[in-house]
């Protein structure tokens, strides 16, 4: 008797410290989205946003950097407002993201280069998401079809920019293919959902298969850039633009690596793709070279021996420490819905990641007090470092990510499926 009133005492116990657990978690959710919102609000309102241009980043006198629609960022700050009404359901705030989506309308044939994912689903299709208005689906459709324009069936990809300069000398690629590449496929992959077309679908798959044989090494680390003959479909270079080095990591386009392959995961439930996106995860999560916050520096082998910047670089001329709370944002997100795909203690240990992260960048160390920091949220992200361009500075995607990523934390605490 005496045993099992003790085990009873101790289950109760336990429940309730996991319960207060809970809570706190909950709690810090809370208040990290309604600050969130705040500066949101304070954006969507401030007299340094140009007429028809788009937050993007701010400038050394600490003013707002707005840009045009053919930017490839303008999707991110309609989309935070639609998930900062989805947090708060405040109609004000729905008209708000509603004007700002609408502004973009005009992209839905914009074939200059790949980012029409960004562009795009990050506006109308959270926009779709939270309101079922059919003229969405449509333009996201149109979207589709523009960036399907630039595959190339030879060489298994989209193409992302139109040319690519080497900074190892003269030589001119003209079918780059970035990592970023795999964030615009989820969008391929919702136009064949709701217009019944496989032919989106199955660029996307394909774009994922010649990605994962050619942008990363044995170890899971990826490179930036990846050159393709458009005639052969053969690789011509593997090169860096925003990295430190050819044969270095940069740490958003890990992240941009680990999400698109654990979404291309939940589109297609192809084992190849959950295990890239593990092995992706795990060298982003496990880098040595991480500092204790859990926030990485702009690439993960910046400075170290064996890797060395291309002559044209300007990343020799900046020090090792800046950190890319970019690359943070976007991995805690695809961390937390890794976490619902694999059992037990990988599950555990891929969410424990992401929510070690969110507590970092909701801190004081990283988050701006409103008022502050061209009311963006958070402080402390890389742009281009070798391009000498927005180097610490607040940057409108990683707001963007920061507020998707505790929108999924919430949801899985409260016991709901992220899709």
């Amino acid at each position: 008797m005496k045993f099992q009133k003790a085990t009873t005492l101790l289950c109760a116990a336990t429940f309730t410290f996991f319960q207060a657990k809970s809570q706190a978690e909950q709690a810090f959710i809370k208040e990290n989205l309604s600050f969130a919102v705040g500066h949101l609000e304070n954006m969507a309102a401030s007299k340094d946003i140009e007429k028809l241009k788009f937050p993007r980043t701010i400038n050394k006198e600490g003013k707002m950097i707005s840009t045009s629609m053919y930017d490839w960022t303008p999707g991110f700050f309609p989309g935070s407002l639609w998930y900062g009404y989805e947090f708060n359901k405040d109609e004000k705030l729905k008209a708000t993201a509603t004007s700002w989506t609408e502004q973009l309308e005009p992209l839905q044939t914009f074939t200059r280069h790949h980012d029409l994912g960004f562009m795009m689903y990050c506006s109308y299709g959270n926009a779709y998401r939270l309101t079922g208005n059919e003229s969405y689906k449509k333009i996201l459709i149109n979207s589709a079809n523009a960036l399907s324009t630039r595959f190339n069936a030879k060489t298994g990809c989209i193409k992302s920019w139109n040319s690519f300069k080497s900074w190892h000398g003269d030589k001119t690629y003209y079918f780059p293919v970035i990592i970023d590449n795999m964030m615009n496929l989820e969008m391929l992959f919702f136009a064949s959902k709701v217009s019944g077309d496989p032919r989106f679908k199955n660029i996307a798959v394909k774009h994922a298969e010649t990605t994962m044989k050619n942008h990363f090494r044995p170890d899971y680390s990826s490179y930036h850039v990846v050159c393709y003959d458009s005639v052969s479909g053969k690789v011509e270079a593997r090169e860096a633009a925003q990295g430190f080095a050819d044969n270095s990591t940069w740490a958003r386009g890990q992240a941009w690596a680990v999400y698109g392959f654990t979404m291309t995961y939940r589109e297609t439930k192809d084992p190849r793709f959950l295990k890239t996106a593990k092995g992706l995860a795990n060298y982003f999560i496990n880098n040595k070279s991480t500092p204790a916050d859990h926030i990485p520096i702009w690439d993960f082998n910046a400075w170290q021996k064996g890797y060395q910047p291309g002559k044209n670089s300007n990343a020799s001329k900046v020090p090792v420490l800046y950190r890319d709370a970019s690359a943070a944002a976007i991995t805690a997100s695809a961390l937390l819905e890794l976490s619902t795909y694999v059992p037990g203690a990988e599950a555990s240990r891929y969410k424990q990641a992401a929510v070690d992260i969110l507590h970092s960048l909701g801190s004081p160390a990283y988050r701006a007090p409103h008022g502050s920091n061209g009311d963006f949220i958070l402080e402390h992200s890389v742009g281009s470092i070798p391009h000498n361009g927005e180097i610490d500075v607040p940057l409108v995607y990683a707001d963007y990510y920061f507020i998707e990523a505790l929108l999924r934390y919430q949801k899985i605490l409260d016991g709901k499926k992220l899709f």
